[in-house]
């Protein structure tokens, strides 16, 4: 690759990276994000208290200095709750998306790239799992394979496998017609580099943004199994099972809900937000009209 070749490259980086910090939303919720990973990262360390230290003298003590964010109806810490309840959602959400991504992605390619019998037989599957309501079909998973972190993992990732599947076959049928790969094609290059080398670079950006944005929804999904009890078990706290044992408490201890619903709200709003941001770097129209609404704003 010549320096002239090499040069539009970097032009592209350096104008998609001015893009998002020139937004200040996607700004905002990049470093919400990443406070909150850094906050399930530490959890452990950071929380004051112990997670199931219960102190019944000072159950539904409000937020104080001692307690930022109150007590529960037992006397635990509402606030070392949270921090390690926003590791365990973080966690089953990035695992439960990487396993989504890992197969639907795999499935789309195959599915986008070789056409025929392959693509329908694979297709009908994914259309099979999408006819069934996101959240009817992970409470099946999980009433057929028992509660638990590992299953509510299987049952979340399961159930976004199809989308990814659909958005990298899409995104495949339209890149495997450009002339590059023809032309790999014609010079007989193998099926598994032209799928890594052209196929797949060239279909990362919808698949990012599908990523930011299926984070929010498992995150979500966790939460409502946790509080239905099928997600989650306790004693280890869970954001949706806190609101849920908060139901009982709400005219006396208002931060039982409003502390782990927060944290919800706040982490799902990063995600989908950061995704937004992505997408109007990443897709082309979407990156055109931005560009150009900046010029015309320059010209003025």
């Amino acid at each position: 690759m010549t320096n002239a070749d090499a040069e539009p490259v970097a032009v592209n980086r350096i104008s998609s990276w001015r893009l998002l910090a020139g937004n200040p939303v996607t700004l905002l919720s990049a470093l919400l994000l990443t406070a909150l990973v850094a906050v399930a990262l530490t959890a452990t360390w950071v929380a004051p208290f112990g997670v199931n230290d219960i102190d019944v003298p000072n159950a539904l003590q409000p937020p104080s200095g001692a307690h930022w964010f109150g007590t529960d109806e037992l006397g635990r810490d509402v606030l070392s709750r949270v921090l390690v309840a926003i590791q365990a959602s973080l966690r089953v959400a990035v695992v439960s998306v990487a396993f989504a991504a890992a197969v639907g992605v795999t499935v789309g390619l195959l599915a986008g790239y070789r056409g025929g019998w392959l693509d329908t037989v694979l297709m009908r599957m994914v259309d099979v799992l999408f006819a069934f309501p996101v959240l009817l079909l992970a409470l099946a998973i999980v009433a057929i394979l028992g509660p638990g972190v590992t299953t509510t993992m299987l049952a979340i990732g399961i159930v976004f496998t199809p989308i990814f599947a659909r958005v990298a076959r899409a995104s495949t049928l339209s890149v495997r017609v450009e002339p590059y790969v023809q032309v790999s094609h014609t010079m007989g290059t193998g099926h598994g580099y032209i799928l890594r080398r052209h196929i797949l670079p060239n279909i990362a950006g919808p698949l990012i943004v599908q990523t930011s944005l299926s984070l929010a929804f498992a995150i979500l999904a966790e939460a409502a199994l946790s509080f239905l009890g099928l997600g989650i078990q306790p004693p280890q706290p869970s954001l949706g099972r806190m609101i849920f044992d908060s139901q009982g408490f709400v005219t006396l201890a208002w931060w039982m809900a409003v502390f782990p619903g927060a944290a919800i709200v706040v982490t799902v709003l990063s995600c989908n937000l950061l995704g937004d941001g992505l997408r109007d770097v990443l897709d082309p129209k979407q990156r055109s009209m931005i560009e150009a609404q900046r010029q015309h704003r320059r010209a003025r």
